[in-house]
């Protein structure tokens, strides 16, 4: 939890966001209430996403080039509205947002953000603090998402809806983690960042495909969104192939390759990949420490035991077996906090280098 209460009235504006750009994103801000300065922000940590409730008087917030360049850490975050106005202008668009209004923007891109404080919140207490805007930000870097970056250009700075639908499934989910009393094990973190990520997935791809000015102007990449959720839905069946996803979606195989054609990677790669993902995911929870490795590829659509070994290798330069034992050499070894970040997170190939395997 970060707060403002025992920082001095002066210094609260300055603190405040210096600690926003080590833990959020840098920003140039001005603010109305920069003499008398109220924010506090409960972070809960997932491992690969960053979930973040930020309560906080009117401000306005400019992301420049300058920032970018200083500092880009790739990521998209993604905003709930809960209590106040807020609105972000990014890419030519801008939202206006009440609240249960979710939006997506991009910190590589730059962009003018504002909140408005305009409801009493639980900190205005006898007078002693101002009102307060309230909200949730769900921070990931921009390659966890399984969509064409191209894609999700177009749901920049759009509002979405928080009420219904999967942007309901989605916004009961944030409150049920961010309600959270305590961070959970690293492997809980994952599951849960999985969770969150999926939703997300869902929600954008679900936006573009019902999207009918974007269907008009870009047929193609929609059909294209349509068939990677398809694919992410049906990963664990044996029988997911190109054949089986142009019949679902009727048209031809080679319409099918065409479209993936375009973005420089064949529909069977693509399908390979996100399976062994997957299974990397599965292999790297210390809660599925006891399925065999064979069971792991099984659940996601891997048939033969020698082609998951030879894919993995060819894909993360490690047997999935001599990854997993990394991975818990690691926890073993290192263990506590840090458990989350330095295994979790790393890459197949670095953990070799870690353990000097």
């Amino acid at each position: 939890m970060l707060r403002l209460d025992g920082v001095p009235v002066q210094e609260r504006f300055d603190f405040w966001w210096e600690a926003v750009a080590q833990s959020v994103v840098s920003v140039d801000v001005s603010s109305d209430r920069a003499a008398d300065f109220w924010a506090e922000m409960r972070m809960f940590d997932l491992g690969v996403a960053q979930l973040s409730r930020v309560r906080c008087v009117s401000f306005d917030a400019r992301r420049s080039p300058s920032r970018i360049r200083h500092s880009d850490p790739g990521h998209y975050q993604l905003s709930l509205t809960l209590n106040g106005r807020s609105g972000i202008h990014q890419e030519g668009r801008e939202a206006g947002l009440a609240p249960t209004d979710i939006t997506l923007y991009d910190t590589s891109r730059t962009f003018h953000a504002w909140t408005v404080a305009d409801d009493p919140g639980p900190g205005a207490v006898r007078g002693s603090r101002p009102s307060v805007a309230d909200g949730l930000i769900l921070q990931f870097p921009h390659d966890v998402l399984p969509l064409r970056v191209s894609a999700v250009e177009r749901l920049l700075a759009v509002r979405l809806s928080g009420k219904d639908g999967l942007g309901a499934l989605l916004s009961g989910f944030l409150h049920q983690l961010i309600a959270q009393p305590g961070q959970g094990s690293p492997a809980e973190a994952l599951r849960l960042s999985a969770i969150a990520l999926d939703l997300v997935t869902a929600l954008l791809a679900h936006e573009l495909d019902t999207d009918a000015s974007d269907s008009l102007s870009n047929p193609h990449g929609v059909l294209l969104m349509r068939i990677q959720a398809f694919i992410e839905r049906e990963l664990g069946e044996a029988d997911l192939s190109p054949a089986s996803v142009a019949a679902a979606h009727h048209i031809s195989l080679r319409h099918l390759h065409k479209l993936f054609e375009s973005e420089g990677v064949t529909i069977g790669s693509w399908i390979r990949l996100r399976r062994l993902e997957r299974c990397r995911r599965d292999l790297a929870d210390p809660l599925m420490s006891d399925l065999p490795v064979r069971t792991v590829a099984s659940r996601w659509g891997f048939t033969s035991d020698s082609h998951f070994n030879r894919a993995f290798r060819t894909a993360y330069d490690t047997s999935p077996a001599a990854y997993r034992r990394h991975l818990q050499e690691l926890r073993d070894t290192v263990g506590g906090p840090d458990e989350r970040s330095t295994a979790v997170d790393s890459h197949p190939a670095d953990l070799e280098k870690t353990t000097g395997s």
